[in-house]
């Protein structure tokens, strides 16, 4: 049923629930909301919810539980909680201040708090069944009645000190109204909530926010342990036998700071495990107190101790790790005798390797949906692909195609990316850096030419399914893209007018190429002789019909030679499939004919075969109908 008529039909209205998702990207009475990551993840809806237009304004009088104001309402108010956890085991030890100075300061935070207990019915919540926002007032708010949290939060607000000055007429100093005041540490719930926000938040640093949280559950304890020690001691009968009474007879008489210096003191020696002895518990009340506050360290500091160590050593596992990677490497050259040069590019690889983790894209973007992986690789290397000599004036959904499936590596100085004589197998753009290309003739190295960014190298190999003609090392630091040989052959080959505008691109800059590299490459000479024979054909024939006006044109379908470039290969073996043999495959360009085939695995295997089977065993019946990479038995 669409849309449209559920909702004409539903007897209740539109506005009573609300989709949240929506909301997030919305501006509501002030700003939208700009970190989504903050936003907790209780608020997202379930798969299938419909989300529409209609969903956009919320009820009069209510607010959005992530709405920015009321985001910065609840941080003022996580401000006056850090107060309230101070006041209350305070005012519990040391009456004079609850009755004093703090008096009036607590009746403007009980007074915002009480402000929030109204706002409370006018924020919309989320329905745990439906997961969509509730906005009808009644819900809202007999939902917050019925909760433990309203008469919790009413309790913590109450002013019962000042109540009961209005209803007697005189201050009561009882320990009773300490033990109410005690009730606001029910606010600490929202620094809770405060913190696992701020963990979430990606704008604030996640190990400075864990041991901030450390830091004050600890001032807490000490705190709040000082404050209830010395209340026992003002409690007792016997005033000079006291944990404090011992060193100070009329401590009651003394100061509130001194008596509270004396009590931190007391609290963070002992949450230490310094102990000095020089202030220890006399009665059995305070020896009862200090057994239940001992074990409690240990729980503490244990919570303290796990949670750093966890944040410091999450920082340094990477090191670690580095390091043991270093230390194999090391033990394995030494065992194997390998020459110094080879070992300090194994070292300087690896190092680069470490130090460039967070900008490789195969790891950072391995959890991606390929739609943002390709944007993302569009909008870092798309420039680099169109500048490149081979890829210009091709159609803009070419590269977008490419760009899609491209590779980015790091490598470190003189390090050889390329081999001569290896299978190609990729080609490679540099996004950054040099590379020196060298020929090795009788055993001697012969420096060719420099790559500097946005030059190409590996590509005549793939393009001719030659063995690389050259040796490309890299000459400082550089950072480069892989083009994979087969999926080039597949983007390629269907895109007849993209095939020709490369091919064109590709015999511009064969022909540019210098005398040293030319000679390095037989083919490719061979090639571009013929190629220039045919093209003298071509301005003959021009020049009699058309006056010696001849275009470009005209000549590149003339090259029947890259026509059919990029053929299939295959891995032939010499043995039967059921034969169990260590003998391991030779991966050659398939050829056009059977006969071919035969002799090509005469010399690999140096012995002739006349039946050719698939990896199962079956005849093969057609090479037209082989794949890349499959595998031929030939015995």
């Amino acid at each position: 049923m669409p849309l449209s008529e559920t909702t004409t039909r539903s007897p209740a209205p539109l506005t009573v629930t609300r989709s949240p998702t929506s909301l997030l990207f919305r501006r509501h009475s002030s700003r939208e909301i700009r970190n989504i990551a903050s936003v907790s993840s209780s608020i997202l809806p379930a798969f299938g919810t419909v989300m529409g237009e209609g969903s956009v304004k919320l009820k009069r009088f209510v607010i959005a539980p992530y709405d920015r104001r009321y985001r910065l309402w609840q941080t003022f108010l996580v401000v006056l909680v850090v107060y309230s956890a101070w006041s209350s085991p305070f005012e519990l030890a040391f009456n004079k201040a609850a009755t004093g100075a703090l008096l009036p300061v607590d009746l403007v935070v009980d007074a915002f708090f009480a402000i929030d207990i109204i706002l409370t019915f006018f924020i919309a919540y989320l329905d745990k069944s439906t997961y969509l926002l509730v906005e009808e007032h009644k819900k809202i708010a007999f939902r917050y009645v019925t909760h433990l949290w309203f008469p919790m939060d009413v309790a913590s607000t109450l002013p019962f000190q000042t109540i009961n000055r209005i209803v007697t007429g005189k201050m009561n100093r009882g320990p009773v109204f300490g033990f109410l005041n005690l009730l606001r540490l029910w606010r600490l719930r929202r620094v809770s909530e405060f913190f696992s926000r701020l963990e979430k938040d990606t704008r604030f640093s996640y190990f400075w926010t864990r041991y901030c949280k450390l830091i004050c559950v600890t001032l807490f304890s000490v705190h709040s342990a000082g404050c209830f020690y010395f209340w026992l001691a003002t409690r007792y009968h016997n005033s000079e036998d006291t944990w404090i009474g011992k060193n100070i007879p009329d401590f009651k008489t003394k100061s509130i700071w001194q008596g509270y210096t004396y009590s931190m003191y007391w609290s963070i020696t002992t949450l230490t495990t310094v102990g000095y002895g020089d202030l220890y518990a006399v009665n059995t009340e305070e020896k009862i107190f200090t057994i239940f506050y001992m074990l409690l360290n240990i729980g503490l500091t244990a919570y303290f101790i796990g949670n750093m160590t966890n944040l410091i050593v999450h920082n340094a596992v990477r090191t670690f790790a580095m390091r043991d990677a270093i230390n194999q490497i090391l033990r394995y050259a030494s065992k194997n005798r390998l020459p110094e040069g080879l070992k300090e590019q194994m070292l300087a690889h690896l190092t680069l390797k470490f130090k460039t983790t967070e900008l490789q894209q195969e790891q950072v973007l391995e959890d991606l949906p390929k739609a943002i992986r390709s944007s993302i690789s569009q909008q870092l290397f798309r420039t680099t692909l169109q500048n490149t000599y081979l890829f210009k004036r091709v159609p803009e959904d070419f590269i977008v195609q490419l760009v899609s499936e491209i590779k980015a590596e790091y490598f470190p100085p003189n390090v050889d990316i390329i081999i001569q004589n290896e299978i190609p197998t990729d080609f490679y753009i540099i996004v950054s850096g040099a590379m020196d290309v060298v020929t090795y003739k009788n055993g001697t190295e012969q420096f060719l030419s420099k790559l500097g960014s946005q030059e190409m190298f590996g590509e005549i190999g793939v393009v001719f399914n030659i063995p690389q003609p050259f040796t490309v090392r890299s000459k400082r630091l550089s950072q480069v893209v892989r083009i994979s040989h087969h999926h080039f052959k597949q983007l390629v080959q269907p895109l007849k007018e993209d095939g020709q505008i490369i091919l064109s691109n590709f015999l511009q800059h064969l022909k540019g190429l210098k005398k040293e590299e030319l000679a390095e490459m037989p083919v490719v000479s061979e090639f571009l002789d013929d190629l220039n024979s045919e093209e003298s054909t071509v301005i003959e024939a021009g020049s009699q019909d058309h006056a010696g006006h001849v275009q470009q044109e005209n000549i590149i379908p003339r090259a029947p030679a890259l026509s059919k470039t990029l053929p299939t290969r295959v891995i032939i073996h010499g043995y039967h499939p059921d034969d169990t043999s260590n003998e391991r495959g030779k991966l050659i360009h398939l050829p056009d004919s059977v006969e071919h085939l035969l002799s090509i695995a005469e010399r690999k295997f140096g012995k002739s075969g006349t039946t050719i089977v698939m990896a199962d065993g079956s005849q093969m019946e057609d090479l037209a109908a082989l794949r890349e990479s499959d595998r031929l038995y030939i015995f």
